[in-house]
């Protein structure tokens, strides 16, 4: 028999990325949620302020705040404040929370559903009677942590679940994982198609040809810089252009500076992005193959579905199965194949004729997030507001 569709009013996303212009999975669906429910208020919680790091890494304190996103007041973000460090324990956790439990009552929030991606807010799950969804994006148990924090996440994923109504992943990797222990539901991602299809302007930043284009986060546990740096060194006239946000190492760093034909563009907003994909000479996925990126579901693979611009990847999760639209090669063969598109301007597939919606998988999430709702309170837990 079919469930009546349950109300959607409140609703807090305990996300792993900030609200900001480069948009993620949990703003494409919380922006489709909000315009499919016009009474629904959400509070959307970015990762928390951490000054004293800040200062430690010679980088301007990032504050605390709570700001309205959205003109209606309808969507609003609190960005928390870490005022210990994780080495003194549950505690610096613990507090991070509470400020969270202090922003639903001061902005009237009774009984919202809670989207945890962050398994900081695991603890929510202990101290309030919430209806609740783990959304796991990212099998950072797979990533190379010191112990204490590798011991800290493997305890909050657990905790996620074992008392979360409902646990959704974004990868087949992570349903394998997840899925072993309890019923998980696979919900991948999506793209926008009409905002890559629609013919764009070349960005006045964007290199001379030819280029090749990059786009996402430049992180040492996803990209290659070492097949980067191979690239640049074997096709001096190329430039490679890499635009995202920098979260890489020192070292890293260091060397693709040592590459005069490799620019960092940095963040660009999602609104641009399809101009640098579109006016690229070939856009490139220089992934590494490893059991995290395995757990991944990668954006931009949807996203080069949707360009006519030709496309060379490793075989990374994502990917890997696009070898009739892309060229996804091994690492010992992507130079050469960046450089044989090169060569062939002409040589390009035609767009996937539909690849997956966000609106879509919008649909899907919804439908989950109305499970929790529909289950909260019938699990069999006791848990204490």
């Amino acid at each position: 028999m079919t469930q009546p569709p349950a109300d959607l009013k409140e609703l807090i996303v305990c996300s792993l990325e900030p609200w900001d212009e480069v948009w993620r999975r949990n703003q494409f669906f919380t922006d489709i949620l909000l315009r499919r429910n016009p009474e629904l208020r959400v509070l959307f919680v970015e990762p928390p302020a951490d000054p004293m790091f800040d200062l430690q890494s010679r980088h301007a304190p990032t504050l605390p705040r709570l700001r309205k996103i959205s003109s209606d007041g309808r969507l609003r973000a609190l960005r928390p404040l870490k005022p210990l460090p994780r080495k003194l324990g549950a505690i610096a956790d613990r507090m991070i929370v509470a400020q969270v439990r202090c922003a639903t009552r001061l902005l009237g929030l009774h009984r919202p559903v809670l989207w945890i991606n962050d398994v900081t807010y695991a603890p929510l799950l202990c101290t309030t009677d919430w209806p609740s969804l783990y959304d796991v994006t990212d099998d950072w148990l797979l990533f190379d942590s010191q112990e204490r924090e590798l011991e800290r996440l493997t305890r909050l994923d657990q905790l996620c679940l074992s008392l979360a109504e409902v646990v959704v992943v974004c990868s087949t990797d992570l349903a394998n994982s997840r899925g072993a222990l309890r019923s998980v539901q696979l919900i991948p991602n999506g793209v926008d198609v009409d905002h890559f299809r629609r013919p764009r302007s070349r960005p006045a930043d964007l290199p001379k040809q030819p280029v090749a284009v990059y786009v996402g986060t430049l992180h040492d546990a996803r990209l290659d810089v070492g097949l980067v740096t191979e690239l640049a060194n074997a096709f001096p006239s190329l430039t490679v252009a890499l635009i995202g946000p920098d979260a890489l190492s020192g070292s890293s760093k260091a060397r693709l500076e040592a590459c005069p034909n490799v620019v960092a563009l940095g963040s660009r907003p999602y609104r641009d992005v399809p101009g640098y994909l579109q006016h690229a000479d070939v856009v490139i996925v220089p992934h590494v193959v490893t059991p995290f990126t395995e757990s991944l579901d990668p954006i931009k693979a949807y996203e080069c579905l949707a360009i006519v611009t030709p496309t060379v990847a490793t075989p990374v999760a994502g990917f890997r199965d696009l070898t009739d639209r892309l060229h996804v090669v091994k690492r010992e063969t992507f130079v050469s194949q960046v450089g044989a598109t090169l060569g062939r301007p002409s040589d390009v597939a035609p767009p996937h004729d539909k690849p997956p919606d966000w609106y879509d998988r919008a649909t899907m999430f919804e439908k989950a997030l109305q499970e929790s709702i529909r289950a909260g309170g019938r699990t069999g837990r006791r848990r204490s507001a």
